[in-house]
Formats: structure tokens, sequence, C-alpha cells
């Protein structure tokens, strides 16, 4: 996929710097976890989920309402980050670690969990700004716990008035769930007008009811 890459940057990023960077349209990653250098990444065409348009396969409607997992948001944002590191390449290094921990203490960076009692074994993570969410990073250890993450992170972020559900890129995988490429000038303009609202990632109370998440699924074989 084209994308610009802008100059690794040595000094130390902070927080705030990173929250800016968002909010121009770009974001960090690393060439590996060993790697120290980050650099800018400025895609040339935007991975976006449409907030009404999420797709559930009616295999996974039937594995959501059968509530065999727990979903919880925040209970362990840094095994949900170290979760999406663990797997042979990864672009979350050391830093950018500590960089989504210091925004998850702020209260920008968040997760979406799924439990089977104990144990953490899918979710989501990303960073809310404005009206805008950008997803960084899912991950599983059991089949389809990553997708019902997702499924109850974008009913949540309908329900907390977002308009913008980044993901970067897409894959085969967030393809089958929704997500579409859009230009970057485009991507642009649906930023700058996520960032002028406000929205609440946490005004959904838990436990959310099955139902709610589904109801305003489009539906896929």
């Amino acid at each position: 996929m084209a994308h610009d890459v802008l100059s690794p940057r040595r000094p130390a990023l902070t927080p705030d710097l990173l929250l800016r960077a968002y909010a121009a349209g770009v974001f960090p990653m690393s060439e590996s976890r060993d790697n120290p250098e980050i650099f800018w990444v400025d895609p040339q065409m935007r991975g976006v989920i449409p907030l009404g348009g999420l797709h559930i396969s009616r295999s996974l409607a039937r594995v959501i309402r059968a509530e065999r997992f727990q979903v919880h948001i925040n209970r362990d944002f840094a095994g949900t980050v170290m979760g999406c590191a663990d797997r042979e390449e990864t672009w979350i290094n050391a830093q950018i670690f500590d960089l989504y921990q210091q925004l998850h203490l702020a209260g920008f960076a968040h997760s979406v969990e799924v439990w089977d009692g104990t144990d953490l074994v899918g979710g989501v993570y990303g960073v809310a700004l404005g009206a805008a969410f950008f997803g960084e990073s899912m991950f599983s250890r059991r089949p389809n716990t990553s997708k019902i993450a997702l499924a109850y992170l974008v009913n949540r972020l309908r329900y907390g008035g977002f308009q913008l559900f980044d993901t970067q890129f897409v894959t085969d995988h967030l393809i089958s769930l929704g997500a579409v490429e859009i230009p970057r000038a485009e991507y642009r303009k649906k930023l700058e007008r996520a960032l002028d609202w406000d929205a609440d990632f946490l005004a959904l109370p838990q436990p959310v009811p099955v139902q709610d998440v589904l109801q305003r699924r489009t539906q896929t074989s």
C-alpha cells in the first residue's frame, strides 16, 4: 500500500506531540519491537470503518449472542497493548508502548477487551480525540475474539457520538468487517469535522446488552 513515511525521530516523543500528530492526520510506527527508531506515517489511502456499516456475519452474530465471553473496557489496557504486540513482527516498541500507557492514564487511549473468566483472550485499543477514534491494533487468542471486541467498540463509538473510526490501513480481515479505503484528502476533511465535535468513549454504561451490539449491524452471510 502506498504511504508516505517521514524521517525517523530519535528524540523521545511526548503524549502531547502524539496527540497533535493524530490531529494532523499522521501516526507513529517502528520497524520492530527491538528497533528504537520511530517514524511518522501519512498514508495516501486511509482505512476507515463507517460507523453505520460494520459487517457482522451470521456466524459471528451467533457467537456474540452465546455470550461465552465477557467484554470489559479499560480493565487491562497494558495487557491489551501487550497482546497486540505479542506476534512475530510488530511495530510496537518499548517507547510506543510507554506513550500509549501515558495517553491511557491521561484519558485519551482506551481498550475494549474480551475475557474468558480471568483470561484476556482478545481486544482492540486506540486513541479518542474529539469525535474521532484512531484504532491502533487488535489481537485474538481465541477464534473471533478480536471481531467481538471490534463489534463492541463500534457500538460504543456510535453511542458516544463519534463520527470517524480510523483504522489507518485496511487488511482482508478489516475489509470483511466493513473497512474501506478513502483518499488522504477525503480523510483529512472527515478528520477536521470530527475534531470540531465532542464525543464520550465512556458514555455507554456497562454491561452492554448483546442486542444493542447487533441491532444496527450490516449482516453478511
